[in-house]
Order: structure tokens, then C-alpha cells, then sequence
């Protein structure tokens, strides 16, 4: 194996514990957390956001880590699995601030405006994850990414009911401010992630044009021997200027 392989192997490597490993160990605190509070008989709910109160400021951290029971836990467990990987994956360089801006932002918005009560759960940070994933894939031409959001709508399109006040047990409002914050979040990166997908035909294009420019290059040194290469490189730029093509409509005399 080469060195080269061998680079591009690491490289793989790194890429695929990256993309798992905030993921994998945010899920098991989280299991950590319900066991712990089973274990020793001490629940966790006041550790929630409870709004415009001073104690449930300190909900806008701890409560995506505590849930109401296992099955609310496992709710959230495979979309935070799936869509968080997808982050971690298209987006490493900037992956954590995407992830935890959500979280402290759909907190912080609930704890201002939402119903005075304790809210709990990962769901809000499942939501933004999944509303980010959404409109990255929407504003941006990567056809990975895009193939990437058409998964997360059929696997989680029904999500879009959660934002309303369906069930008055359900945090309504920690998934609709986690969708809000995922979508300004995505359109406040849209130009860093994935670069547009870049098609084959596209780089034909370019070539054409870069032989084009150096054959015309070549022609001027042959022409004027004495002429820099710089003012070569000058008279090809211009020749790239727009070129401005007069019509004259002849008037018909026939009538």
C-alpha cells in the first residue's frame, strides 16, 4: 500500500469517528442521565427550563438531558443518532456551534415565551437538527446533502405536527422554536458546508476555456517576441470581456 492510499485510509477513518462519536456519546449521557435518576430514586423534571422563572434558567442546559420515561428517551434516541451523524458528517469543521447554538437557543426561547411549566426532553434539539439538515439541503446545490434531507423528510416529515398544540403534555414549543433555530442556522451558514456538486460537463467547460486562453497566449509571444508576459496575460483578460453584437432590422418595402 502506498503512502498516499494509506492517507486517504486515515483520512476515511478519522472522517467516520468523527462523524459518530458527539453523536454515540451525547445519546449515552442521556441514558446515563434516566438510569441514574431510576437508580437512586431522584427525579430530575426540576432541572427543566421553566419559563420567566430564575430557577429554570438552568433548564436551557439541562434539559435536553432529562426525559419523562424510557419510551420518551428512545423517541429521541435514533433521530438524534441519524440526524446528528448527517451534522457531524457534512458539517465537522463547524458541527459543535451548529449543534450547541441550537440547543441554547430553542432553551432560551422557551424559557421567555413558552407555557409555565417544566419542559424536558431532547426533542427541541431534535427538531432543529432536522430543520437545519432540511434547509442546508434546500439552499445549497450538493446533491449528497440533498439526497441526505429527502431521507430526513420521509423518515421524519411527520415531525411538522409536533410544532403545534396538539397534546397538552407535549413540549409544543420546544419543537417549534428548535425548528425555527435550525432554519436561521442553516441560512446563517449556508455559504460554509458542503461546496456545490460539480458536474463533469462543468469541468469540460473549464478546460475548453483555460486551452482556449493559453493557445491565445501563446500566439501573442510569437507575434511580439519582445512582449512581456505579463501584458500577454493583460490582452487575455480582456479578450474575456463580454462581446457587444449590433442587430439592424431591415424594414420590409414589400408593403
Amino acid at each position: 500500500m502506498t503512502d498516499a492510499s494509506k492517507n486517504i485510509e486515515t483520512t476515511q477513518k478519522t472522517r467516520i469517528f468523527h462523524t459518530f462519536f458527539f453523536p454515540v456519546t451525547f445519546v449515552i449521557l442521556l441514558w446515563l442521565v434516566k438510569i441514574s435518576e431510576i437508580v437512586f430514586h431522584y427525579p430530575l423534571y426540576n432541572f427543566g427550563v421553566y419559563p420567566r422563572q430564575l430557577k429554570g434558567v438552568i433548564g436551557i442546559l439541562t434539559a435536553p438531558l432529562i426525559h419523562a420515561d424510557f419510551g420518551h428517551l428512545f423517541s429521541n434516541t435514533v433521530p438524534l443518532l441519524v440526524l446528528g451523524s448527517g451534522l457531524f458528517y457534512y458539517y465537522r469543521s463547524f458541527a459543535y456551534r451548529v449543534f450547541f447554538i441550537i440547543l441554547l437557543a430553542t432553551g432560551f426561547w422557551v424559557w421567555v415565551s413558552a407555557r409555565p411549566s417544566y419542559h424536558i426532553g431532547a426533542s427541541g434539539v431534535v427538531y432543529g437538527l432536522a430543520a437545519f439538515m432540511f434547509a442546508s439541503g434546500l439552499v445549497k446545490k450538493n446533491m449528497s446533502l440533498a439526497a441526505f434531507s429527502l431521507v430526513v423528510v420521509f423518515l421524519y416529515g411527520n415531525l411538522v405536527w409536533g410544532v403545534l398544540p396538539v397534546l397538552p403534555q407535549m413540549s409544543w414549543e420546544s419543537h417549534l422554536f428548535g425548528a425555527v433555530a435550525g432554519v436561521l442556522v442553516a441560512f446563517y451558514y449556508r455559504k460554509q458546508g458542503p461546496s456545490d456538486t460539480t458536474y463533469q460537463w462543468q469541468l469540460e467547460d473549464d478546460n475548453e476555456v483555460t486551452e482556449e486562453t493559453l493557445i491565445y497566449e501563446e500566439v501573442l509571444m510569437k507575434n511580439n517576441p519582445t512582449q512581456n508576459q505579463s501584458e500577454v496575460e493583460n490582452e487575455s483578460e480582456n479578450k474575456k470581456e463580454t462581446l457587444i453584437i449590433n442587430y439592424t432590422v431591415k424594414p420590409n418595402n414589400r408593403n
